[in-house]
């Protein structure tokens, strides 16, 4: 008869490094408003999957694909201006 292993130390053995690092968490903040528009985008999708959408579900898609939209765009000018490749004068 063979022994039977446990594989708690596989299980466990990733703790603490594992982690999120203070950037990454940081990074995960900043693109929470994203994130957020990104899911209300797919709950008004998801709620005209079982029917016919009605009136009033495509203009929730339309806000909510706008809301996702113009959160990207903050997300990438929030970027570039922490990035310091901000609009600068010069050549055009």
């Amino acid at each position: 008869m063979e022994p039977i292993v446990t594989v708690q130390e596989a299980v466990t053995a990733f703790g603490d490094f594992m982690e999120p690092t203070d950037a990454e968490l940081a990074a995960i903040e900043q693109e929470m408003p994203v994130i957020l528009a990104d899911v209300d985008l797919l709950d008004a999708q998801i709620t005209a999957l079982d029917r016919v959408p009605s009136e009033i579900d495509e203009r929730r898609i339309r806000r909510a694909r706008r809301r996702a939209l113009a959160a990207r765009v903050a997300l990438l000018n929030r970027t570039a201006d922490t990035a310091g490749t901000g609009r600068s004068g010069g050549a055009a």
